[in-house]
């Protein structure tokens, strides 16, 4: 598995916490009765859970929820889910450990759940950059497959067959993008380019 398999992999862990705190707020209704009818409809009140298990259980998915929100924000690079749902599971950790509320368990699975939904559009929204692009001289048509740099662009490139010096074409800013056949990676993710 690669890194950036692994990343996703483990980002993924924000939306699997917090449907699984959801779950097992809803096992139990005695302290959250908004979850009763939930709990009855899915059958979670038949499992006859311990009240405590239950509530620690919550409370580490919850700790999943987050940890996943913090690894996305690594792929993602936008800090408002990991806000979101910092401030929920805060929100109820503080309800479970100093002054219980059944309103900031709520707002917290709520919040989580909020932080999960966003951080899955963002991930959506981004797509994997990809590096390697076909470069084709315009004089005599020869392929050759390059790397690109992710840190730079390529003004100048010289094909290896006629030696022509091929420069960007106006309005690219690099050759991948006049005669690649995948644009730079700044084009890829639409963040600056460098010229």
């Amino acid at each position: 598995m690669n890194a950036n398999r692994g990343t996703r992999a483990v980002a993924f862990l924000g939306s699997i916490g917090s449907v699984l705190a959801l779950v097992m707020a809803a096992a139990a209704p005695c302290c959250l009765p908004i979850f009763a009818a939930f709990a009855g409809v899915i059958g979670l009140s038949a499992l006859g859970l311990d009240e405590q298990f239950v509530l620690y259980a919550v409370q580490g998915f919850a700790l999943i929820a987050l940890m996943g929100l913090v690894f996305a924000v690594s792929r993602h690079r936008q800090f408002g889910p990991l806000i979101i749902g910092g401030m929920a599971a805060v929100a109820m950790f503080f309800s479970f450990h100093a002054r219980f509320s059944a309103l900031l368990v709520y707002l917290g699975l709520g919040g989580l759940c909020v932080a999960s939904v966003w951080n899955y559009l963002l991930s959506r929204k981004r797509k994997d950059v990809i590096l390697q692009s076909v470069i084709t001289c315009p004089k005599c048509g020869q392929h050759a497959e390059e790397t690109m740099p992710t840190n730079a662009c390529l003004f100048f490139y010289e094909c290896s067959r006629c030696g022509v010096m091929l420069k960007p074409k106006p309005g690219d800013c690099c050759v991948f993008c006049s005669y690649g056949s995948v644009p730079c990676p700044p084009v890829q993710t639409r963040s600056l380019c460098c010229s």
